[in-house]
């Protein structure tokens, strides 16, 4: 087994007096030591220690241990993996280690730990990258990775990812080096731990910390990038469109039900009165038919919409079920329905209408005319809602945290 790392020993016992919530946290994570690499890095749920951290003071050994076990404790390694899998060659991973590491100094700062200067944070990404200000402790309320990395990102449909080069200039010009590799699970201890177990973790190290009054818990944070174990949404849209476009059996007076010809033989051989006709089943019925409404005037972005159709193909390949994409903004554009295998180059070649409001009615009238089993619409719901249709309804919103909450229908949120 390899042993725990000779080299930050003395910066892990150091925590125990600078900060009880940290040290509690460090000893979830694997230390380990090795002859190459970067100073720190981050694989998983162990901290590598490279050659070059042995030059550092002991205050900065502090602060950079502490870096890497925040990445660990907010699960970033795992979640890196999670995302780049999800999204493919449209993920950034060099723009979403900016953003995790902009959120884990932002956090360090509060707590008085020492950064090397200039240091990259998260007030200083979102006033050079979003032209925003926030006050630090209401930026890190506010924002996790996930949201962050998809607002540099900006691949809204005409976004000029100006935000995404800012935010790379910015970074450079902090000396930032990537220090995460993702996660795959391929060489996991025995004992690796779970989105629960961490938040258990948190919350136990950061008690520990208020009680006494030192370090990251006597600072009073709320980190809106703990990791909360949940559902993920591709999953619940999985489960909502097999449970839709299931063929369920339905009465069929063809052909009469087998206990129903029991019956009759048997009161046939003992002259008794014959029962009454029950009809059996059949599951010949019609394919079924999802439909997608994607509103061309909202904020939602192409990863987002891209994710959302590549769930719906394998759904629709897996049931045989039709899908059809309506694109509207205050008028829908004529329905076009989706080939599962060349789905992904018609959404690219797609003529939609931009430019105009929102009215869910119109779109609504025209999904009707379809009879869909279920309707998905990709809106972030900045307008008034229409009569609730026969049909079932899943409102699939960028960010529902800011958006309004339908009286009716299921919402998915696209930035869990």
């Amino acid at each position: 087994m390899s042993r725990h790392s000779a080299r930050a020993t003395s910066a892990l016992r150091a925590l125990n007096e600078h900060d009880p919530a940290m040290a509690a946290l460090a000893l979830w994570c694997d230390h380990r030591d090795r002859d190459h690499g970067p100073m720190a890095e981050t694989t998983g749920q162990t901290v590598h220690y490279g050659p070059e951290f042995d030059t550092l003071p002991r205050h900065e050994q502090m602060g950079l241990a502490a870096h890497h076990i925040l990445h660990v404790a907010l699960r970033h390694s795992s979640r890196l993996a999670n995302l780049a899998l999800r999204l493919g060659d449209r993920f950034d991973a060099r723009l979403w280690q900016i953003a995790a590491d902009a959120i884990v100094n932002e956090t360090l700062l509060a707590a008085d730990y020492a950064l090397p200067r200039p240091a990259l944070t998260l007030t200083g990404l979102l006033s050079h990258a979003l032209a925003t200000t926030s006050p630090p402790r209401q930026a890190l309320a506010d924002w996790d990775v996930d949201r962050l990395y998809h607002a540099l990102r900006d691949s809204r449909p005409g976004g000029s990812g100006e935000a995404q080069s800012r935010a790379l200039s910015y970074a450079m010009a902090t000396g930032f080096q990537p220090d995460l590799k993702p996660d795959n699970g391929a060489a996991a201890p025995p004992e690796t731990r779970t989105d629960a177990d961490w938040h258990r973790h948190l919350a136990r190290a950061l008690d520990a910390g208020r009680m006494a009054g030192r370090g990251i818990g006597a600072a009073g944070l709320r980190l809106a990038d703990i990791p909360i174990p949940e559902t993920p949404w591709e999953v619940i849209l999985r489960r909502l469109l097999t449970r839709a476009t299931l063929d369920t059996p339905r009465p069929s007076h063809r052909r009469p039900a087998r206990p129903f010809i029991a019956a009759m033989a048997d009161a046939q051989a003992k002259g008794t009165p014959e029962p009454a006709f029950q009809p059996g089943t059949t599951r010949q019925s019609p394919a079924p038919r999802v439909v997608i409404a994607l509103d061309t005037s909202s904020s939602i972005t192409n990863d987002a919409l891209s994710l959302l159709m590549a769930e719906t193909a394998a759904i629709a390949r897996r049931t045989r079920a039709e899908v059809h994409l309506i694109a509207f903004d205050d008028t829908p554009a004529p329905p076009a329905r989706l080939d599962p295998a060349t789905a992904a180059a018609q959404i690219r070649s797609l003529q939609a209408p931009r430019g105009g409001g929102t009215a869910f009615a119109p779109a609504f009238a025209a999904a009707t005319i379809l009879q869909p089993s279920i309707l998905i619409v990709l809106t972030d719901l900045e307008a008034p809602l229409p009569a609730r249709p026969r049909f079932p309804v899943i409102w699939a919103v960028p960010d529902s945290r800011h958006a309004p909450r339908p009286p009716w229908g299921t919402t998915l949120d696209l930035s869990r």
